[in-house]
């Protein structure tokens, strides 16, 4: 199949790399430290299960609920294979 200047394997570099990516993102984002035992934002308390199951938590159930709602999911965003990136 012909690529035009793209090396073979190029294709699946760049689902590695996006990959890896993603992993190094969503691990960077984990909690650590010791659990909080009431809520950083509206200071209820955070149920034994949950800082248990979560090593470093600091927020509710609702509360983060609610920061991943504002976070959104726009940061999955490919720039490699971008048609754009390659053109600068």
């Amino acid at each position: 199949m012909a690529t035009g200047w793209a090396g073979d394997g190029a294709v699946q570099d760049q689902i590695d790399a996006t990959v890896k990516d993603a992993i190094k993102r969503a691990r960077a984002q984990l909690p650590s430290g010791p659990s909080l035992v009431n809520c950083e934002e509206c200071d209820a308390e955070i149920p034994p299960a949950r800082r248990a199951a979560l090593p470093g938590v600091r927020l509710c159930v609702a509360c983060q609920s609610e920061r991943d709602r504002a976070q959104g999911q726009g940061a999955g965003y490919n720039r490699r294979g971008s048609k754009d990136s390659q053109l600068r």
